[in-house]
């Protein structure tokens, strides 16, 4: 028989002790307090303790600089050059007007129209704004962690102890923490979904059904120490709709359903995800597509409408963009959603980087690597506002219904209105775009032309 030495004896029991008081934290201060969706403050104040060391780490860099008559880089929030909203004819006319005496409506090439393209090149070039869109957004003042830019070079003994410590806190306290809560979330899910969906479908599987999603929910909402303010929520999705949001980040499902019930759209999957999938659709009428019927909009479009039909079933979640996008912006919403002619609740969501970058580069990043990338983050802190529902105008098509929403949630999350695809994110620009512009600039010629020979 193995005896233990008195010292060994004593590291064994000092293990077990904090393994207890471990547990017993978690299940006192979070996993209870989630079960039933209150808190006691903790992650607040956190937060306000933060903001201060960030704000003396960044006046500790700006003077060091100052001292080393180091110029300081300040990021461009609305880009590096000014663009006034004008239509393609308008320029040209203004520099036909401003270089030839001719008459604006001839219908002749002009040879100074080439600066108006020379002139678009050049500003896409050096201020692309579709490009920047999928890259982490700049920050005003550093948070401590490992990204940063030009204006956060200057490097201390202080700023470094203080780097260090933040390292070690991050990497071995928050870290297993969050890997524990996020186990026993998803283990809950898993768990409590499949118990639920043996139960007869009534009132009291419906019951059972929300709020054991609501709760693991805010439980792997705990996991990423998320800080999330909800404004307006007598305007949270209802049942027979369907939810749209601008997407940053896969984490975005979890922000919206730790709040709300909703039925959930998505190809299977196979692994850890397929296991969860097949979990919940037991125990709620979520939608799932085989990889094969993704591509089939017509298939994809009819088991939507059926579901948005049926008035008792969960209002379904859906990023339209079809992509993550860099939370600076919202870019074109497909209007596959738009067509179904349910009532659509647009949700902004808008997250605050000083804390954590939340925004997920699929082209750079793996699920793992970006998962661990968050949960090494101080924190998630973004605020959700849910607007006014929203129904398709009898003059509307389903573009411009899709359009309008898209803009009500860019005003409202403080974010670019922009109209390019997010596939951009991978795929070079379709020849239509181009077309449409050569299209425009004929038909100023040709229309002015036949204009001029029917007087």
């Amino acid at each position: 028989m193995f005896l233990l030495l008195p010292f060994d004896s004593l590291v064994v029991n000092l293990l077990g002790i904090s393994i207890t008081v471990l547990f017993t934290l978690l299940l006192v201060f979070i996993i209870v307090p989630a079960i039933f969706g209150v808190s006691f403050g903790i992650r607040k104040v956190y937060m306000k303790t933060l903001l201060k060391i960030f704000q003396w780490a960044t006046l500790r860099i700006e003077r060091g600089a100052k001292e080393k008559n180091h110029p300081l880089y300040k990021p461009y929030v609305n880009g590096i050059i000014a663009k006034e909203p004008t239509s393609l004819e308008e320029e040209i006319k203004e520099i036909r007007r401003s270089g030839s005496g001719k008459a604006l409506d001839a219908p002749e090439f002009e040879l100074s129209d080439i600066f108006y393209f020379c002139r678009k090149g050049i500003e896409t070039i050096m201020d692309d704004e579709v490009t920047k869109r999928f890259s982490a957004e700049e920050l005003e003042s550093w948070n401590l962690l490992s990204r940063t830019n030009y204006n956060f070079q200057y490097i201390s003994l202080r700023l470094t102890v203080l780097w260090g410590l933040g390292v070690l806190i991050r990497y071995c306290f928050l870290l297993p923490l969050r890997i524990a809560l996020a186990f026993t979330g998803i283990s809950l899910l898993v768990t409590g979904t499949t118990v639920v969906g043996y139960l007869p479908n009534g009132r009291c599987k419906e019951f059972l059904s929300k709020h054991v999603h609501l709760m693991c929910y805010r439980i792997c909402v705990r996991a990423l120490t998320a800080i999330i303010t909800y404004h307006d929520r007598e305007n949270r999705p209802r049942n027979g709709g369907i939810c749209v949001a601008n997407h940053t980040s896969p984490i975005d499902v979890i922000i919206l359903a730790s709040d709300g019930y909703y039925a959930m759209v998505g190809q299977i999957h196979g692994g850890l995800m397929g296991v969860i999938q097949r979990a919940m659709v037991k125990a709620c009428p979520h939608v799932w597509f085989e990889r094969s019927e993704v591509k089939d909009r017509h298939l994809v479009a009819k088991r939507l409408t059926e579901h948005v039909q049926d008035k008792s079933k969960l209002p379904i979640l859906i990023f339209p963009e079809g992509t993550c996008i860099n939370n600076t912006s919202v870019m074109m919403f497909k209007k596959g959603s738009f067509e179904i002619g349910a009532t659509v609740y647009p949700v902004a969501i808008k997250y605050d980087p000083q804390f954590g970058d939340a925004f997920w580069n699929s082209s750079k990043y793996g699920m793992v690597t970006y998962l661990l990338r968050m949960m090494t983050s101080w924190a998630i802190v973004c605020s959700v506002w849910y607007l006014p529902p929203m129904t398709r105008q009898p003059e509307e098509d389903a573009v411009q219904f899709a359009n309008r929403v898209k803009s009500a949630i860019a005003r409202q999350g403080g974010l670019v209105d922009l109209l390019w695809d997010g596939g951009l994110k991978r795929e070079k620009v379709k020849d239509a775009f181009k077309e449409e512009q050569q299209k425009l600039y004929s038909k100023m010629i040709v229309g002015n032309h036949e204009d001029r020979s029917r007087s």
